[in-house]
């Protein structure tokens, strides 16, 4: 029986640079209207129109049953909120998740950002560690995988920077996952210790790696939406996602303009463009 391969040739990761970049260029235009008042709908709105003016499709509104550009999951809900008109409050600690198809081919990718609050200036304290913590651990991940000869390894490294750090709960019923002509495909990438290696690491592989985080118990619950996953002891949520890509040269992050080298430069990891 003919299997698909998972791994890319470098004209297709090639290929998916552009789609990688609007991404960003989405999540960027999001990150810059962020602030108290201004609701999750009018962000989702943002990122539509940057994603379409730059020739791109949102692929988040390809799902079935999903009509939105953006995930936008808001203090106890973690991932896949439905953006809604509620103004977003200081404080409030907020995850937006975006992709985009160019010429069938899918960027994928998440930030947190915690609002400030002057009045409660301990509070946006922990929530931005909580954000904090969950980045560092996508970065480890990211920059595991430039020297992981199976996938598993980097699980392994994003619980281990989690872990070193805090006493934060990881998620494991939501991971992370392959990406090329859809914005979800094999194989799964796990953000802990898992004892199925995996498969090689090397040219051609392209994961989304997307670490999810939060404050206590990752014991979560879907709401009657059908999408938002929310923590059952309603503590504070952190989500952030790369898309990256394995080549001849090295690696490079498709939805960061740098390819990651700022991100990666604390764990003296390079990242090499597509040839």
């Amino acid at each position: 029986m003919f299997r698909k391969s998972i791994y890319k040739t470098p004209a297709q990761l090639r290929l998916m640079l552009e789609a990688g970049l609007l991404t960003e260029a989405a999540l960027d235009a999001v990150r810059a209207a962020i602030r108290p008042g201004v609701t999750t709908l009018e962000l989702d709105a943002i990122a539509e129109r940057t994603i379409r003016e730059g020739g791109g499709r949102p692929n988040f509104a390809l799902v079935p049953g999903y009509s939105h550009t953006i995930c936008a999951s808001v203090n106890a809900d973690v991932v896949h909120g439905i953006p809604n008109d509620r103004p977003l409050q200081p404080g409030d600690i907020v995850s937006i998740d975006c992709g985009a198809d160019v010429g069938g081919w899918n960027g994928d990718s998440a930030f947190t950002v915690v609002l400030d609050d002057p009045e409660r200036p301990e509070v946006v304290a922990e929530r931005r560690r909580l954000s904090e913590v969950t980045e560092t651990s996508l970065w480890a991940g990211v920059a595991c995988l430039a020297g992981a000869k199976t996938l598993n390894e980097v699980g392994a490294a994003v619980q281990e920077a989690i872990e070193s750090r805090s006493g934060f709960g990881i998620l494991t019923d939501y991971i992370g996952h392959g990406i090329g002509r859809s914005m979800h495909e094999a194989p799964p990438v796990f953000n802990y210790r898992v004892a199925h290696k995996g498969p090689d690491v090397k040219a051609g592989l392209a994961v989304a790696i997307e670490p999810m985080v939060v404050e206590g118990s990752p014991e979560t619950f879907v709401q009657d939406d059908d999408w938002t996953v929310t923590t059952v002891d309603d503590g504070m949520a952190s989500h952030w996602e790369h898309s990256v890509a394995v080549h001849a040269d090295g690696i490079w992050v498709l939805t960061a303009r740098d390819g990651g080298a700022a991100g990666l430069a604390p764990f003296g990891v390079v990242p090499a463009p597509i040839a």
